[in-house]
């Protein structure tokens, strides 16, 4: 589907009226949903007037996960009405706006999402614009690498094949299948194997959702003894195989109550996990607080949550040993920022997310450049391996657990040009 549209009004006004004067102006904002290889992923690409520099367009690119479609129609209905002509470096100025018009209305899912993919590439443009990366823009480096995890999804974690989803909603990691890189199969038929591979490839650290199934066959308010056993067997054979040489998470993707949460934590002791994340569901922060000073284990709290006034409750409420942020669900690589500094206030380390896209995880490493506070990046190694290089133009390289900061100007990489002809993929483009 191609829609292209065009928006003739800029708005102005005394608060928002620099943010139109002089710089590099927005001329397009372009959209497309790669249907064929991630049909939940949205991609950003927003155009300027500012030509070439070293050979490329001055483009910035960003992108946001979950019913791209609904982002997409935010973006170009109505965001475009206040960014089209406007001025692209002005990224604080956009946000702001943008931010309290959307949540003055309630809005913070689509809305928010839309948001994310913008800041994503006005930071991106104003990399370009300086020749630098954008961690150097936010005043990194404070590493020269980036520790990274292997989250244990399979090529097709999230993925419809065939037009069909695989085994379930996103969220709720599928079981796989055998096979090379199928690690979410292998992380519960193979877990010792497997730990041993991603030892051999450098990795330290590997994340399962050993509880998933339990919670799609009997539910998640209470958890059986049997349950339990099967829940924790994975994590048993890695501990048999590999000792303490690997470290180990669990994501129970918010499906448990406080007791079925408790019992998990519980059984999950023995095995030392680094942090369990997302055991229980985040709709009180109360209930959170309860669940991290009974758990016995070390919480990560979560990517579910999306708005900074959650964090700071999380934080003020001793709800969390470490803090979870996505980029591309909380408003961006500016919001990002904020809430990792945040946490630092707390003493709290931070965690970014990503099993989603690959420029939300090239968000969380420029933010790993410039935080002190972040530890951890996640990546899928299989996503990496199979997915990325079909949708950008740089791979992405793990090496001794870590993966070095780019010097590329800008965030890092770039959408190929292909998935933007028009007609593919939901193509939509709105032009000053």
């Amino acid at each position: 589907m191609s829609n292209e549209s065009c928006t003739a009004a800029v708005p102005s006004g005394p608060t928002q009226e620099h943010a139109f004067h002089g710089g590099v102006r927005i001329t397009a904002i372009e959209t497309v949903i790669p249907v064929q290889m991630m049909p939940e992923l949205l991609l950003l690409r927003i155009h300027t007037d500012a030509g070439t520099i070293d050979g490329e367009k001055v483009i910035g690119h960003g992108e946001t996960y979950y019913v791209p479609s609904a982002a997409a129609a935010v973006l170009h209905d109505w965001m475009a009405q206040r960014l089209l002509g406007a001025d692209a470096t002005a990224i604080e100025s956009h946000w702001r706006f943008l931010f309290e018009r959307m949540t003055a209305f309630g809005g913070t899912g689509a809305e928010l999402r839309a948001l994310s993919a913008v800041d994503l590439a006005l930071w991106d443009i104003l990399g370009q614009l300086c020749r630098q990366p954008v961690w150097k823009l936010l005043g990194g480096p404070v590493r020269d690498v980036v520790p990274v995890y292997n989250s244990c999804g399979g090529p097709l974690y999230g993925v419809r094949a065939s037009g069909k989803q695989v085994a379930g909603w996103p969220g709720h990691g599928d079981g796989g299948s055998s096979g090379p890189l199928e690690d979410n199969w292998s992380s519960i038929n193979a877990p010792g194997d497997l730990a041993e591979e991603l030892l051999d490839q450098g990795f330290l650290a590997m994340k399962l959702w050993s509880f998933d199934a339990v919670y799609r066959e009997a539910g998640g308010q209470r958890v059986t003894k049997e349950n339990l056993k099967r829940g924790v067997s994975p994590f048993r054979a890695i501990r048999e195989r590999v000792g303490d040489r690997m470290d180990v998470m669990l994501d129970g993707h918010a499906f448990f109550a406080l007791p079925a949460a408790l019992d998990i934590a519980r059984a999950m002791r023995e095995f030392r996990p680094l942090w369990l994340e997302d055991v229980l569901r985040p709709d009180s922060i109360r209930a959170m607080a309860e669940f991290r000073a009974d758990a016995g284990l070390p919480i990560a709290v979560s990517e579910m949550l999306v708005m900074r006034e959650q964090y700071r409750q999380a934080l003020e409420q001793n709800a969390a040993d470490y803090i979870m942020i996505d980029p591309t669900w909380v408003g961006g690589i500016s919001e990002s920022r904020r809430i990792a500094e945040l946490a630092q206030l707390y003493n709290v380390p931070v965690l970014m997310h990503d099993c989603t896209g690959p420029l939300t995880l090239l968000s969380g490493l420029n933010i790993a450049a410039s935080v002190p506070g972040v530890t951890y990046q996640e990546c899928v190694r299989a996503h990496i391996a199979t997915m990325y290089p079909n949708l950008i133009d740089h791979n992405v390289e793990v090496c001794n657990g870590c993966i070095a900061l780019s010097s590329r100007p800008g965030i890092g990489a770039r959408w190929l040009p292909s998935l933007f002809d028009q007609g593919f993929s939901e193509h939509r483009i709105s032009r000053l």
